[in-house]
């Protein structure tokens, strides 16, 4: 199963904004609104279309919401708060494209405006670009160093960047502003897991459970330490209430399609993989599964094309060494099998290298 950060035997995933993180930043808006129109006929229209597009935002209409900002934006074109909310209805409706021009021109029209810079950040990161992430949180550290929704996104940010040092200073910082910050609780503890420190991901992952028992990403980072300990049934479980919330997030899917494969379901396995894939086919620790699967039926071609695709988007899936040289083995290559295995002890894989040692000398 795999990792988030895709470190790890499972897969954990960032819990993205939530409702509270929108509302604020709605809210913030209508502030700045309040204090920045001059009287005149098209902006008392334009502020009126942002107040009713502010409310079809919070009741999650996104469609109407866009509606209503792009009246607004008709009547006050430089309206950098109705370019920012529009970008959220939008990121709202899995629009990311849109979302990311709307509050480019937010920023545009107002160098200075925070929150979109704040809500520009989160899109480069969902579309991969997080040194312009980065860039954009840097831009407004000053304005937002005390918000804990801030520091969360820079956590996000830094685990992306492959800096977990900098991404536990911005984790524990939003914890100490909110300690009840479900998302920094939840994001913090995948970290833990990434780095083996699986007593403080467990707490964490409990203490956000207790915060919120229906948070689908602790419950799979709960599955994910289940599953550690071999407690493949009880982690299945988890999974399963994280899907509840989720029925189509790939990671969730895969780390299903992993359990089930632990214990022996296999036909029930094989079809939730590929619908992972199909979801997510940059998936490495998806891959890794089909291969298990291939494996399992003694299909060891087909398990090696599947490892091999791994190995290529992401060489340090858990394990990945020792399946790649059992599916070798069972193709008769051993001496391919006993290389593959020393590249794996190379790369730190225990497992590669107890079967290296075993097998091959």
């Amino acid at each position: 199963m795999n990792s988030f950060f895709q470190k790890s035997p499972m897969e954990t995933a960032k819990v993205g904004n939530s409702p509270s993180r929108a509302f604020f930043l709605a809210f913030l808006a209508v502030q700045i609104i309040g204090t920045s129109f001059s009287c005149t006929n098209n902006t008392d229209e334009a502020a009126q279309f942002f107040l009713r597009g502010n409310v079809q935002l919070q009741k999650r209409e996104y469609k109407e919401a866009i509606r209503f900002y792009s009246e607004a934006l008709e009547k006050k074109p430089d309206f950098a708060d109705a370019y920012n909310n529009r970008g959220l209805a939008k990121f709202r409706d899995d629009d990311r494209e849109g979302a990311l021009a709307d509050y480019t021109r937010a920023i545009q029209t107002d160098t200075d405006f925070g929150a979109a810079y704040l809500n520009r950040a989160e899109v480069l990161l969902e579309t991969g670009d997080a040194a312009g992430s980065l860039a954009d949180l840097q831009r407004i550290e000053q304005q937002y160093r005390d918000s804990t929704f801030f520091q969360t996104r820079l956590g996000d940010t830094y685990v992306r960047l492959n800096n977990p040092a900098q991404a536990q200073v911005s984790y524990d910082r939003a914890l100490q502003l909110q300690p009840t910050n479900v998302e920094a609780l939840t994001n913090r503890g995948a970290l833990y897991f990434s780095q083996k420190a699986y007593e403080q991901a467990r707490a964490d992952s409990e203490q956000a459970l207790r915060l919120n028992p229906k948070q689908d990403a602790a419950l799979n980072n709960k599955s994910l330490l289940l599953a550690r300990d071999g407690n493949y049934a009880e982690a299945l479980a988890f999974v399963e209430r994280a899907l509840i919330a989720k029925p189509n997030q790939p990671y969730y899917l895969n780390n299903k399609a992993y359990l089930l494969l632990m214990l022996n379901r296999t036909a029930e396995a094989l079809p939730l993989v590929q619908e992972s894939l199909r979801l997510d086919k940059t998936n490495a620790w998806a891959h890794r599964t089909l291969g298990l699967y291939y494996l399992n039926q003694k299909q060891p071609a087909l398990a090696l094309a599947a490892f091999k695709e791994a190995e290529k988007l992401d060489a340090s899936v858990d394990a990945l060494y020792y399946y790649l040289g059992k599916a070798e083995l069972a193709a008769g290559n051993k001496t391919g099998a006993c290389a593959t295995w020393q590249r794996g002890e190379s790369a730190g894989d225990e497992l590669a290298r107890r079967e290296r040692t075993a097998r091959c000398q």
